[in-house]
């Protein structure tokens, strides 16, 4: 099958590709001019900007995709409120200049991820999440995500486009940058493990309670969809169960084999507005399958062996 990734050279969509390759698809990953280099060799490269819908059309026309998974897209919730016309933009007038130009290509498949950072400010009696709670985003990202996953069935109605959304929580593991809390503590344990940082973290707050599935999970769920989704509708991709941050940083420590001293930054130390959050995979479940595989203890394990390889090749932390 001819299958066309956005964001094929990022975390989820770097091991999305893998997977579509090793079955044998033929895939293709969008990227501006200049950004070719960061596709991993054997995969072809389509030329395109999300936010030049003109030349978006011309190029997905020109590979004649049979599936696309839309995985592109602006990442930071913090760095959206520096910028907050640039998500939009990007995660909003992308998304819906991505399904133009699949409506104006044959109409292939497409799967649409967004976020689970749209629902905003949650109390316990709200939990778990299902595909039925409102979102509410309380931050420029969660509304450019909002807004993405609401053209999802505009799209499928107005234009019998075969679009289904996947709305994923926390995924970690090896290869995820800096800017997100397993990669943040597995490269510290990594640099001190390698002698490069002396034996102290600095930690914010520790008790907010998150939903985390394994990257190499989410991307199984991604395909399952893709194969299985039913058109139109929205698909919540998480574990299932809340876990701390605590519990997380106390793992990533016992998997070191090292003492360190933990420290408050009282910089880091941010109030979280919702202090626990997970969701229910029983919509996906019923439609496709698919359960978590991977354990938390195996992700975070091959979160920081993949920071010790990198630190100690030299690879820096940027």
């Amino acid at each position: 099958m001819r299958i066309l990734v956005t964001g094929g050279s990022g975390f989820a969509g770097s091991f999305l590709v893998d997977d579509l390759v090793a079955a044998g698809h033929e895939v293709a990953v969008l990227a501006r001019a200049g950004s070719a280099s960061r596709v991993r060799d054997g995969v072809e490269v389509v030329v395109g900007d999300l936010l030049e819908r003109e030349g978006l059309i011309a190029a997905v026309a020109a590979f004649e995709p049979a599936l696309i998974y839309h995985l592109a897209g602006w990442a930071s919730v913090g760095g959206s409120w520096r910028e907050p016309a640039l998500p939009l933009a990007v995660n909003a007038g992308g998304t819906a200049n991505l399904l133009d130009a699949a409506v104006a290509g044959g109409k292939p498949r497409v799967v649409v991820v967004t976020s689970a950072e749209i629902y905003g400010v949650l109390g316990y009696e709200d939990l778990p999440i299902t595909e039925e709670r409102t979102p509410a985003p309380n931050h420029p990202y969660g509304i450019s995500k909002w807004a993405a996953a609401q053209l999802v069935p505009l799209y499928a109605q107005r234009d019998n486009l075969p679009v289904i959304e996947a709305r994923p929580f926390n995924h970690i593991g090896p290869r995820q940058s800096l800017g997100f809390v397993v990669a943040d503590f597995a490269s510290q344990l990594a640099a001190i493990k390698l002698g490069q940082k002396e034996p102290q973290m600095l930690v914010g707050n520790l008790d907010a309670q998150r939903d985390f599935t394994d990257v190499r999970d989410m991307v199984r769920a991604y395909q399952l969809l893709g194969e299985k989704g039913e058109i139109g509708e929205r698909y919540l991709i998480c574990s299932g169960a809340p876990v701390a941050i605590s519990n997380i940083l106390n793992t990533l420590i016992d998997l070191s084999g090292i003492n360190v001293e933990v420290a408050y930054d009282p910089q880091r130390m941010r109030p979280s507005d919702t202090p626990c959050v997970y969701g229910s995979y029983a919509k996906l479940r019923r439609a496709t399958g698919w359960e978590p595989e991977i354990h938390l203890r195996q992700s975070l394990s091959d979160a920081l062996d993949y920071w010790v390889e990198r630190l100690g090749d030299g690879g820096g932390e940027g």
